[in-house]
């Protein structure tokens, strides 16, 4: 029985096909920075909804946790990102609006147009540069881990799709990694 759950897991774990092929985090004056490039290839149920103009949501979220041998690791920072990826069939571009909020709430957000999906699904895939806690936040002397997780929120997708997309491994798109840090000395 434990060894058909461990392979279940396994399973589910392959078939978001996801995966972060490259994460990096660099201390500068101004913080911690990560960059990152996710890969994967949208399922065909995904495609089919953004070419009928469905937006789709992506969240990239990183925390850093300080390591402390005495209790549960303390969680120094958060840092969330939210992307929307649209198709307007009208005028047959894609969109892209980035937001370190959730989007539709009020807030900050950065858009732009492609004439492909392809690049705006690149945009979307490679994060870069992003900072994830202030420079005062983090001790020089201290160890930390960072845990980065991308995934595809279905919880914004309107109702319909929803109900549908409970466990369809069609609509799940996932991938995370722990990294520890190496601190530098500021540049």
């Amino acid at each position: 029985m434990c060894l058909a759950l461990l392979l279940a897991g396994a399973a589910r774990a392959e078939s978001s096909g996801a995966e972060i092929a490259h994460l990096r985090l660099d201390r500068t004056e101004d913080g911690l920075l990560l960059s990152a490039n996710v890969q994967f290839e949208l399922p065909q149920a995904v495609d089919d909804a953004l070419q009928k103009g469905i937006p789709m949501y992506f969240v990239a979220e990183a925390v850093l946790l300080r390591d402390r041998w005495y209790w549960y690791d303390k969680q120094v920072a958060t840092a969330t990102r939210h992307m929307r990826l649209s198709y307007q069939p009208l005028t047959r571009r894609w969109r892209l609006v980035v937001s370190p909020t959730q989007i539709g709430s009020s807030g900050l957000a950065l858009g732009q147009n492609f004439d492909t999906r392809d690049e705006a699904l690149a945009l979307v895939q490679r994060i870069s540069h992003w900072k994830i806690a202030d420079a005062s936040e983090v001790d020089p002397d201290a160890r930390y881990n960072v845990d980065f997780r991308f995934r595809l929120d279905v919880s914004q997708l309107p109702r319909p799709f929803q109900i549908g997309a409970v466990g369809q491994s069609d609509w799940t798109i996932v991938a995370s990694r722990n990294q520890r840090l190496a601190l530098e000395t500021p540049r």
